[in-house]
């Protein structure tokens, strides 16, 4: 049962999901997306690298049976695909911008326009249809911010990150369309087909997911002190408590925190007579997967 996972070839999320998945045990025997396809160390899984916007239209036609592709390119394609994980990276926004100096400046006022240029047609035209504003759409492929400023389009629908690209651009936000993220898909057939090896996959990936910034925190108490240590170590369901061998009066504690917490939470447990103490970094965690 061979499963193949389109990936993106190039672009901001091309290196953060193949790390993904070599996290999860799914590591390329030739770690290069300059080819098109890629073996792992599993013989029942391969890697096909292509154009991020090319992958939804890929998982849904069958030539891949999973894949990594942004939100925003699943819905712009407007694919019958399954989507199994917000993965959690890659966030971006696509919104509506509109010349600093233009009377544009509410959602209102969007119903004055008569051009809008996008690289996403498909969901600019939904979010006007939505909203009743009738004006043409010119689809371009690139550099969509200059198209208000050379007098093609009033306002413009592209992504956005931190806002930065719009602002040294003289442009301004009117409304957010979507809000998107990287986002695990499926081919449906392949879910009833191939069901139980995509789930190992599903599994692997949201172990990672789970384990992202979080650390294991261990330590030797006595006994005696063993209550103030529980509420100095906070955790996912609680430190676990185990004896220790050849010593009745000291107890093995250990708990998985939020790594943001581990300065904090160390101070505190020595402050409570806990020692021996080793912060682990954790690879996956598979607790709570459905």
């Amino acid at each position: 049962m061979n499963i193949r996972i389109a990936l993106p070839s190039k672009g901001r999320i091309s290196g953060p999901a193949v790390e993904l998945l070599e996290k999860a045990g799914i590591g390329l025997t030739d770690n290069s997306n300059r080819k098109l396809f890629s073996n792992t160390f599993d013989p029942e899984i391969s890697v096909m690298f292509t154009r991020a916007a090319d992958i939804p239209e890929y998982v849904a036609d069958g030539a891949a049976d999973m894949g990594i592709t942004g939100y925003d390119l699943v819905l712009e394609k407007d694919v019958d695909v399954e989507i199994l994980e917000d993965l959690n990276f890659g966030t971006t926004r696509l919104v509506i911008a509109a010349p600093e100096d233009s009377p544009i400046k509410t959602k209102e006022d969007l119903k004055e326009i008569k051009t809008i240029a996008t690289e996403f047609p498909t969901i600019t035209r939904k979010y006007l249809k939505d909203n009743d504003i009738d004006a043409k759409i010119l689809s371009l492929s690139g550099a969509t911010e200059v198209a208000p400023l050379i007098g093609v389009a009033d306002v413009i629908s592209d992504l956005t990150s931190t806002g930065t690209t719009l602002k040294m651009n003289h442009l301004r936000e009117i409304d957010t369309i979507i809000s998107s993220s990287v986002r695990l898909i499926a081919n449906k057939d392949s879910m009833k087909e191939k069901y139980e090896k995509i789930e190992e996959i599903e599994t692997g990936i949201i172990g990672v997911l789970h384990a992202d910034g979080k650390k294991l925190i261990m330590a030797n108490v006595n006994k005696n002190d063993l209550e103030d240590v529980k509420d100095a170590m906070p955790g996912m369901s609680g430190p676990t408590v185990s004896e220790v061998y050849g010593n009745p009066n000291v107890v093995a504690v250990h708990s998985v925190i939020s790594e943001k917490e581990v300065f904090k939470t160390i101070n505190k447990l020595r402050k409570v007579g806990a020692r021996d103490l080793l912060v682990i970094p954790i690879e996956r965690i598979l607790e709570d997967i459905q």
